[in-house]
Formats: structure tokens, sequence, C-alpha cells
């Protein structure tokens, strides 16, 4: 007779075969009832609405939302596919988001749909599917991307309230910029007699610094004898000059979140120091304070370390390879590790007290810290050499967060675009802000990209005349909040307060984070 173990192994075979088959939104046919049963007892499997299913993580806590987050697409597309066949299309705000490179889970995902219920499906955590009983746009502007089926870039354009414009404007200026040519809105505007909407549009174009395809949307539509009223519809004139050719969305996206966040970050940040910084006293400080700063740093990426364990990694008298328990060997793996990538940023720190050009020497230092930082975990085994050759070939979530971080396409044109910004950047707080929140917010590597964000925070922070500053693991909730906060909804505020208060509390000399 089977075990228990034998038995959920069973079960567990078979979930893997759908996997396998990349099924993500699990339908009770799917499993015998026995399977299905017996995964959810063991938490392999988590119901999402009455018949379906996602795969899930026993280890993960009750009411954690990462796994769903990070299965939310795929889910919502097997389910619309299978209710409604061909016969669905996101909204043409949601396709344009997509387009936009925006694949942030919305609290409601608003469906049209001719057999639309008019009422909302509830998900997990918060979230919604609304199904509307609309008829579909004509078939020349709907297409398929990754199993969703939307509008066409230029028909959300031409299809988008213009709400979207001043709520949505980073959104709606890195979709026009993927517009090379007027003929792509045109015809939609022509086919329909838009007028109003091609009145828009133009003033949105010119808006961007896009001025030949204003012009033609205007003089093609008046001479086809609409009357053609040139409105623009943002709030505000786009803050720089864009590209004819943007390499991305994402790219333009980047420059427009960093041109808007720094003029908020200005005000609330602390000036920087006037006094000279003492180089070797700057350095010795930050050797003092390693520890401490190792203890938060690694406590707030869920490693459990303590100061013993820290201490006998710096003395090089921790064996990782004599732990008995495969989690305490990785938690001394990281403690190893990030004592070996902190030594190499402390030389880059010296580099810009000595002058150099932070964002260049970031970028020029950066990979030195990632190999570092990972180094004895690749001689372990646990991690693959390849894995340290560069950023992440695949995706990668974050905890409890409805950010998706960009595909790893758009990470090759982001990262070096994040370090010309930094070269750029004359305000040594903004660098320190948004240097670690857009790291953070691309996400380039599989693991670590939260040292790594303060790594460079702190790398920013020294190049302005301020001191060290480490984040306490006490206050990841408000820490982890305000990136959300900045990443999801565009509000730099909460994460500037938050890392102005720890630096201001370091400049007045008040007492700060210990080790228990």
């Amino acid at each position: 007779m089977a075990t228990p173990s034998e038995k959920l192994a069973e079960s567990l075979e078979a979930l893997k075969e759908l996997q396998d088959m990349g099924v993500v939104a699990v339908r009770s046919a799917d499993l015998s009832r026995t399977h299905r049963e017996r995964l959810l007892k063991n938490g392999f499997l988590q119901e999402v609405m009455k018949g379906w299913y996602v795969p899930s993580d026993p280890e993960q806590r009750k009411g954690e939302s990462t796994r769903w987050y990070a299965s939310f697409w795929d889910f919502c597309a097997a389910y619309l596919e299978e209710r409604f066949g061909t016969q669905w299309c996101l909204s043409p705000k949601q396709s344009l988001f997509l387009h936009a490179g925006n694949r942030t889970v919305p609290q409601q995902l608003l469906v049209r749909t001719p057999k639309g219920g008019n009422k909302p499906n509830n998900l997990p955590h918060n979230t919604s599917l609304m199904d509307v009983k609309l008829d579909l746009p004509d078939k020349q502007h709907r297409e398929q991307t990754n199993k969703l089926r939307t509008y066409t870039l230029p028909a959300s354009l031409v299809f988008s309230g213009p709400g979207l414009f001043r709520q949505n404007s980073t959104d709606a200026r890195a979709a026009l910029t993927m517009i090379q040519d007027a003929s792509d809105v045109l015809a939609i505007l022509l086919g329909g007699g838009h007028s109003r909407i091609a009145g828009r549009l133009a003033g949105a174009f010119r808006n961007i610094g896009r001025e030949k395809i204003a012009d033609e949307i205007i003089e093609t539509m008046k001479s086809a004898d609409y009357d053609v009223r040139e409105i623009d519809p943002f709030d505000e004139q786009t803050p720089f000059a864009v590209a004819t050719r943007e390499p991305s969305p994402y790219v333009t996206r980047v420059k427009l979140m960093w041109h808007a966040m720094r003029e908020e970050i200005i005000p609330i940040f602390p000036e920087a120091p006037k006094a000279k910084t003492d180089i070797d006293a700057y350095l010795k400080r930050v050797q003092e304070i390693y520890v401490t700063d190792a203890y938060h740093s690694l406590s707030i990426e869920g490693y459990r370390v303590s100061a013993e364990l820290i201490e006998r990694v710096r003395e090089g008298v921790s064996d990782p390879d004599n732990n008995e328990e495969d989690r305490e060997q990785r938690n001394a793996l990281a403690a190893r590790g990030y004592h070996e990538a902190f030594e190499v940023v402390t030389q880059s720190v010296r580099k810009v007290l000595d002058g150099e050009n932070p964002g260049e020497v970031a970028d020029n230092d950066r990979s030195s810290w990632y190999r570092e930082l990972f180094a004895p975990s690749v001689a372990s085994g646990i991690v693959k050499a390849a894995d340290l050759a560069g950023y992440r070939n695949g995706p990668v979530f974050i905890r409890k967060s409805m950010h998706a971080p960009p595909s790893k396409d758009a990470i090759r044109d982001m990262m070096p675009l994040l370090f010309e910004l930094l070269k750029e950047e004359a305000d040594p707080g903004v660098r320190v802000v948004l240097g670690h929140f857009v790291f953070v917010y691309i996400h380039p590597y599989i693991d670590g990209n939260g040292r790594m964000g303060r790594f460079l925070m702190n790398v920013m922070l020294a190049a302005g005349g301020y001191p060290w500053t480490i984040v306490p693991v006490e206050m990841r909730d408000d820490y982890m909040a305000s990136l959300e906060s900045a990443s999801v909804h565009q509000d730099i505020k909460p994460f500037t307060e938050f890392l102005a208060t720890l630096v201001k509390d370091n400049i007045e000399g008040k007492p700060g984070p210990k080790v228990p």
C-alpha cells in the first residue's frame, strides 16, 4: 500500500505534467478529484474561483500574494479563452498599457465580449475580472500577444478616452513614441469619422515633439472634409525631446519617470553636506558599521543571519559546506558573498569620494559587486557560474508586488539608460533615490536585486557627501510599501520621505539600527 508521501508524489507528478504543457490555469477537469484535493491540502494548489486553480508553493505564507500576481496574466488569458473562445478582447486602455510595457496587475481587468455578464468575477488578493457585454472591435484592430487578446497599438490610442492622457501620461507618451507614421492611426480615424479624437491625437503627438505626425493627421482629416480642432490632452509639456525611434517603450517610460520624479525629490531630500569629506575617516566608519549593515540588508532579503555568523565570515573561519542544514548553508553563503561584495563596493566608494563620476563608477563596477555577491554560491554549486554572466534571461517576480519587472529584452535597453541618467544627473539626492528605485524597478538579476540596489544607493550617497545609510529590517514593510507605491502608482514621494528620514537622522548623529 502506498505511503502518504508516495501518494503526494503521484499527485505532484500529475501537476507537473500539466505545467510541462504550459498550463497555468488549472481546471477541475484537468486533475482527478483525489489529486486535486491532495494538492490543495498540501498547499501545492490554490483555488482562484470555483472550478479554477493555480499551482502554489506550500512554503509560501498564508495570504501571500506573490504567486497569484505572478500567475495573473496567464490565468486570465486561459480562463477567458476557455469561457469565451476567441470572442473577447481587453479594453483599449488596458491594451495600451501592455503595448507600452506596463504589465502591472490591475485591481480590475476590463474585458469586452459579446457574451459578457456585466458583473465582476472576484479573484484573489482584491483583484477582479469584469467582462462587459460589448461588441468587439473590427478584426483588423485586434491582435493576440502572449495569449492575451488586445486592441492593436494604433486602435488602443484611438479608442482610449481623454482621461488616459491626464491620469496615465507616462503610459500614453510611451505608446505614442511607438507610432512611427501617421498612417497607423489615420486609417482608423478616417474609417470611423473620428474628428474629435483626431484633434486630441494630433495635440498629443505635438506634445511629444512629433510635429510631422500631428500635421499629417490634421491636414489629412481636413482634406476629407472633417472639422478637426487640435487639443493637447496632456496637463503638461513633455519634459524632453523624444527620439524619433526609441529602442523600446520602456526607455521612454524610465526617462519620463526620472524627469517627473526628480522634481518631487529635490524639495524633500536633505541637502548634501557642504564640508569636504575626509576619505579615510569615511571609509573607516563604513568598515565599523559593516556587521550592522550586513545583518539588516540580508535580513530584509529573508536570510537568517547573526552578528556572530557575519564576524566568522569576515574572519574567514566560517565554512558553510560543513553546515548540516541546507538553509543554514545558504545563510552562510549569503553572508560570505555579502562580505566579499561589500569590500568591492567600498573600493567604488573611494573612487566617488576621490571625485570620479558616480554614474560611471557604478556602471563600471556593478558587475564586480554582483559576481562577488554570489561567488561563494557558485563555488558551492548552488548557483551556476553562467548565471553571473550578465542580466537575467527570464522573468522574475517581486514578493507581494503587483509590479511586473520588464522582460529580459527590455533590460538590455533600460540598464544602459539608468547609468546614463546617473552620469548626467546633477542633484545628489535624485541620484540616491532614483538610482535605487529605478534599479529595483528594472530588477535586472534573477536574485540579489535588493542588495545591489542598496549598494548602488550607498555609492550615490557617498558621492553626495552623505553618510553610508542602513535600511533597518524593522522598517522592511514601510520600505517595500514605498517602493511599491513608486513602481505601481508612479508616486515617488513615500520612498523619498522614507530614505530622507534615514539619511537626515544619520547626518544628525541619531542612534542607528542595531544587531540583536
